[in-house]
């Protein structure tokens, strides 16, 4: 399944090592990162892992003491230990933050505009 994703995959996913929590109401999974894009996350699923599926969630990446990456995310994928985020929302300081993690990790700011021109294009398999 996460083979023919990967073929119809327009953004580019970033592998990035950063401290990333999940969150859902009161609870809290501390997660290893294992790569993200402008339209979501993919992490490794957590020990005792009880997130609901149906209700959203927060995913906070850290890049620094004082920057992060937060956004609400909702599941779309859990297979082989992995689970598959897509972004609902993300604020305005947190896209700035990820456009330039992107950026940095392409090394071509044109293709960084296509990456955000098809953010506007509609519905896009995330994972």
């Amino acid at each position: 399944m996460f083979n023919s994703a990967l073929e119809r995959r327009r953004f580019q996913r970033i592998q990035f090592d950063a401290d990333t929590r999940l969150l859902q109401g009161e609870r809290r999974w501390e997660v290893e990162l294992c790569d993200v894009s402008l339209r979501g996350l993919l992490v490794e699923c957590p020990p005792g892992w009880d997130g609901d599926p149906a209700q959203a969630f927060i995913a906070e990446i850290d890049l620094s003491e004082v920057h992060k990456i937060r956004m609400e995310v909702m599941l779309a994928r859990t297979e082989d230990g992995l689970l598959g985020f897509v972004c609902q929302h993300i604020d305005l300081d947190s896209i700035s933050h990820l456009r330039r993690l992107i950026e940095l990790n392409l090394g071509d700011e044109h293709l960084m505009e296509r990456e955000l021109a098809m953010l506007g294009e509609g519905p896009e398999e995330a994972i």
